[in-house]
């Protein structure tokens, strides 16, 4: 496996990407008073196969109990000390659009770890206002006076992403979750999530055109709306 897709750890980049499913799954079981789950029983809730949640979790070192399976709390806790999460890691929006302020808005950050500590924009109608009691600040302000941060959330417009990715990256910046549509190119060492709404969307076009064109599979729940489309 090439070195970019493992972490420092040894854990593979796609295993990493599956354990917040997994961590989902057991807290809600945990909400729910479940002590104990089998493998194949927790890979239905996380939408993985069985032998893929077990290979995952060997590289957390953690196999299982045959015949009962895994610890919901032990598991749990686990991952999120795998993921970081046991302690707190504090984040800056950039941007105050409509997405950066329904993200400023989301009251999940705070439960899972994270603490947004500083909002940005750069129209001065924004900067000073308020949103979420935190007053909207600027990169300069941020850079000369700000507090430190640990991961940068980019919500602007496209043409002013990788500015604002590159001088978060001058602040000490090295992981950024990316809304912007297109490629960020930063220095090696910079960890870079992207979220391209659009993208997905397109995903999700293509499973569904493949729905409408195989033959010979009725979908009551589909109804005229298929045979509409099918012609």
């Amino acid at each position: 496996m090439p070195e970019s897709a493992r972490r420092a750890g040894g854990v593979p980049d796609a295993t990493v990407g599956r354990l917040p499913l997994y961590l989902r799954a057991l807290t809600s079981l945990h909400d729910r008073g479940v002590t104990s789950i089998s493998s194949g029983e927790l890979a239905s809730l996380a939408g993985v196969r069985s032998t893929q949640l077990r290979k995952d979790l060997s590289h957390l070192g953690t196999y299982g109990v045959r015949g009962v399976g895994y610890e919901v709390e032990l598991l749990a806790a686990q991952i999120a000390q795998e993921l970081g999460l046991t302690q707190e890691w504090p984040v800056v929006i950039v941007g105050m659009g409509n997405l950066g302020r329904a993200l400023a808005s989301y009251g999940g950050f705070s439960d899972r770890g994270f603490r947004i500590v500083a909002l940005v924009d750069d129209d001065p109608d924004v900067v000073g206002t308020d949103v979420e009691g935190l007053i909207v600040t600027t990169l300069d302000e941020l850079e000369d006076s700000g507090p430190t941060v640990a991961i940068g959330v980019v919500a602007t417009p496209s043409p002013a992403a990788q500015q604002v990715a590159e001088r978060l990256v001058g602040m000490g910046v090295r992981s950024i979750l990316n809304f912007a549509p297109g490629y960020l190119s930063l220095p090696e060492g910079v960890d870079v999530r992207g979220v391209d709404l659009g993208t997905e969307l397109q995903i999700l076009a293509f499973h569904e055109q493949r729905r409408l064109l195989a033959p010979s599979t009725h979908d009551p729940l589909r109804g005229d709306a298929e045979k509409e489309a099918m012609g």
